[in-house]
């Protein structure tokens, strides 16, 4: 799925992870999290969606809609969180999504112009297709790939689908660069050892 590059710079960067369930975990949520909250309004929640999903139309319908989409945002980070700690996923969470999971996803159609579409794309339909994303990765071989950025401050979430799985940044571009800008100007400014 190629991305959209006629929005706004900070918000194409927001989302590296290659997995759409984890990109909505990177919009906000409770606790330490609210500060990156971008889904405030239902308007805000049809942006993202549209974003993300390409999927231009969707009507994200009343308040119950972005409650729900914060309620399995919330049980997707938990679970994603989890799981990168090495944990047992909540059963409480597994709930929130499998529910989310039943409802009929997106579905995809071909546009005369070539282009990828949606029929008839709803809220419901989106937040069931991030469900659906959530469950892959969860139950599927990347389960063990998932972390948590190493960088001290930063701690998005991402997939390690490099072939000896020891990535570690959530972007080489902006934390392991600044990890490697760090860790240079540590060892220039180190007394040099004494022989």
């Amino acid at each position: 799925m190629q991305r959209r590059t006629d929005l706004p710079l900070d918000l194409r960067r927001r989302f590296l992870t290659g997995r759409v369930s984890l990109d909505f975990t990177h919009t906000g949520g409770e606790g330490e999290h609210a500060v990156w909250e971008i889904l405030h309004t239902q308007a805000d929640l049809e942006r993202w969606l549209d974003v993300i999903l390409e999927a231009e139309g969707i009507v994200v319908g009343s308040a119950a809609d972005l409650d729900a989409a914060r309620t399995l945002r919330a049980a997707i980070t938990r679970a994603a969180r989890g799981l990168a700690a090495g944990s047992s996923l909540d059963p409480a969470d597994v709930a929130v999504i499998n529910t989310a999971a039943a409802a009929p996803p997106l579905v995809p159609e071909l546009r005369a112009d070539g282009a990828r579409g949606y029929a008839a794309p709803s809220a419901v339909g989106a937040l069931s297709t991030l469900a659906r994303d959530a469950i892959d990765l969860f139950a599927g071989h990347l389960a063990t790939r998932i972390r948590v950025c190493a960088a001290p401050d930063c701690g998005l979430l991402l997939v390690d689908t490099s072939r000896p799985g020891k990535r570690r940044w959530c972007s080489m571009q902006r934390c392991g660069n600044l990890a490697k800008v760090r860790g240079h100007r540590q060892r220039s400014t180190s007394p040099a050892p004494i022989h």
